[in-house]
């Protein structure tokens, strides 16, 4: 059987996979603090016929090798961790990072998750939780009747308490680096996990140890670019496209070579 149809066949899975990362960046245009993906790819093992280098028969050595390559593989997507378009949103609990760092969220599980989607709400308790329902870290309780609450650029929250006239302190939001953020594992929610890649987390106040400061009332949008991710979907079409015709010219010349016998 010819390499090409299996090589080829490499191809075509390969930007499949490249269509659904897109896919992915765009469906996700409008979450809150999304982080794009590339995907990459590697070329596969290769037959050598001739090492470079080797002897031709007589005192002269051949200068290059003769190698035939067997397709590509899909090798890792990588995360694009510049910052999404800060926007406006007047809610009083929503928070935007300006610069590195994530928040720290306490999962059901005990674990901790990380995320730079700061739109935040409080429960019937008044803790402070994600739109799921899971509790910043360190937890953080909003005291009932308290008012003109402010959250300050290096994370200290203040309100007005029942019965007080100046701001009191009622809890801090603090924020995490990583040594490899690209190393941080998606679980959808627009929550990560640290990994052995990314290194441990490093708990950092909003300004300090190159964490960014934070911004109330505000919130960090998506960083996909949309006319970028249209021209890599059509640059996967079309490599698409020319691999399949490499698989039909495969198969046209095997069935030429099938002719010969008749």
């Amino acid at each position: 059987m010819m390499r090409a149809l299996s090589t080829a066949g490499t191809g075509m899975v390969a930007q499949q996979t490249n269509l659904d990362v897109i896919a992915n960046n765009l469906a996700n245009v409008n979450s809150n603090a999304f982080k794009s993906q590339r995907a990459e790819f590697q070329d596969l093992m290769y037959q050598t016929y001739r090492a470079s280098g080797a002897n031709n028969g007589g005192e002269a050595t051949l200068p290059a090798a003769a190698q035939v390559g067997l397709g590509t593989r899909f090798s890792a997507s990588t995360t694009n961790f510049s910052y999404g378009t800060i926007q406006a949103t007047g809610n009083i609990y929503d928070v935007a990072i300006n610069g590195d760092g994530f928040f720290q969220i306490d999962m059901p599980d005990g674990s901790t998750a990380y995320t730079r989607d700061g739109a935040f709400k409080t429960d019937s308790t008044g803790l402070l939780v994600t739109s799921d329902g899971y509790p910043v870290k360190p937890q953080l309780t909003v005291p009932t009747g308290a008012s003109a609450v402010t959250i300050a650029p290096n994370g200290t929250v203040t309100a007005i308490l029942p019965g007080t006239t100046d701001p009191t302190t009622i809890g801090t939001l603090n924020l995490v680096v990583f040594p490899n953020p690209a190393g941080l594992t998606r679980v959808g929610q627009n929550l990560f996990r640290s990994g052995g890649g990314s290194g441990d987390a490093v708990e950092a106040t909003p300004g300090d140890q190159g964490a960014g400061t934070l911004q109330q009332r505000f919130l960090e949008g998506s960083n996909v670019q949309v006319v970028e991710e249209m021209v890599r979907m059509i640059t996967a079409q079309r490599a698409y496209e020319i691999n399949s015709k490499a698989i039909q010219t495969a198969d046209d010349m095997l069935g030429i070579l099938n002719g010969l016998k008749r």
